[in-house]
């Protein structure tokens, strides 16, 4: 009996020391025992846990807040300038035949555009009081003073002349009908001469120099008779002078002015079409050359063709009225036969 007393107390005593011990593995049945035990956190090392857990807040002064905000706007801007840049070296360059066409529209307008690059040297302010004492009223209500409008009549002839030697110098311009020549001479006439203006301005002195040489302010050349067509030239100034043209990219403007082939009245409409695509391919290859900082450089340039359309169109009917109440001696003849039976 005693020896069966001690052998159970040895089994318990032995079952005992296996919990925890490697020969747990085993797992009896409905029974599971854990071999890693989870460890107890006392006082000392809960608190070294807490810590080691814990972000550090990181705060910034306003100059620092500042000079970060700055940081990053720059780094968005030099990315936005290398998207532009790789984007812009993908795309094509004008073809031989391209620049042929560019070298004789540059050649062009550079001939015959008064001044040239030393307009501002050369040109002359109207006086102050001239255009601010309106003498006639139009029937829009508009008022016209007769000694500015008879110094911006004396300037038109020379302006105009110089639109159509321009015209002249192009090959695919020579080309056409005299009918249709004429037909787009007319139509483009205004568009041009304001286009030569709008490139012309000078936000210094806020005027726009016409013909290179008679510098105007707003209210000068509205009072002299453009009205309200003034103050779209004067905004295609301001916003032309953001894209710093170049005289190539001011001469194929006018070049796709020129061929507009929805003018009433011309017989070659498709070689026109033609002639107008040919002109535009190769201003669309010569922006991709120039590469501009600007995005969008190429859609929102051509925008501005819309707005010349506008301010011919606008003048067309500014014309009329115009015809109406000033003396008839006060329009040179020249100005008459461009401007008379325009659509409107």
């Amino acid at each position: 009996m005693w020896n069966f007393i001690g052998l159970a107390f040895n089994s318990k005593e032995q079952g005992k020391a296996s919990i925890g011990s490697p020969a747990a593995e085993w797992d009896p049945p409905n029974a599971s025992i854990k071999s890693n035990p989870v460890p107890v956190l006392n006082n000392d090392n809960k608190a070294t846990a807490k810590t080691s857990y814990t972000n550090p807040i990181l705060v910034l002064d306003d100059s620092k807040r500042i000079a970060k905000r700055k940081l990053i706007e720059e780094n968005r801007v030099k990315r936005r300038r290398e998207e532009v840049v790789k984007t812009m070296q993908n795309r094509p360059e004008p073809t031989s035949e391209e620049w042929e066409l560019i070298r004789v529209a540059t050649d062009a307008h550079v001939t015959t555009n008064a001044q040239g690059s030393h307009w501002k040297q050369k040109r002359k302010f109207l006086p102050e009081d001239i255009g601010q004492s309106p003498m006639a009223t139009t029937s829009e209500g508009d008022k016209v003073d007769l000694e500015a409008f008879s110094q911006f009549t004396r300037i038109i002839t020379p302006a105009i002349t110089r639109v159509v030697d321009f015209a002249k110098k192009l090959p695919m311009f020579s080309e056409l009908p005299c009918e249709d020549q004429i037909i787009l001479l007319k139509g483009c006439c205004m568009e041009i001469m304001s286009l030569r203006a709008a490139v012309r301005y000078d936000a210094e002195s806020e005027t726009l120099t016409l013909n290179g040489e008679m510098a105007v302010k707003r209210e000068q050349l509205k009072n002299g008779g453009l009205g309200v067509v003034s103050d779209a030239i004067f905004e295609l100034g301001k916003a032309l002078s953001a894209f710093n043209l170049d005289d190539t990219e001011v001469a194929l403007l006018q070049a796709v002015l020129l061929m507009s082939s929805d003018r009433t009245g011309l017989t070659c409409i498709d070689k026109i079409e033609k002639c107008q695509e040919a002109y535009l391919l190769a201003f669309e290859h010569y922006i991709n050359y120039r590469k501009h900082d600007i995005p969008h450089f190429w859609p929102k340039l051509l925008m501005k063709v819309t707005d010349l359309r506008m301010i011919g169109a606008c003048h067309a009917s500014r014309f009329l009225h115009m015809k109406v109440e000033c003396p008839t001696e006060l329009f040179p003849p020249l100005f008459l036969e461009v401007f008379e039976d325009q659509e409107v």
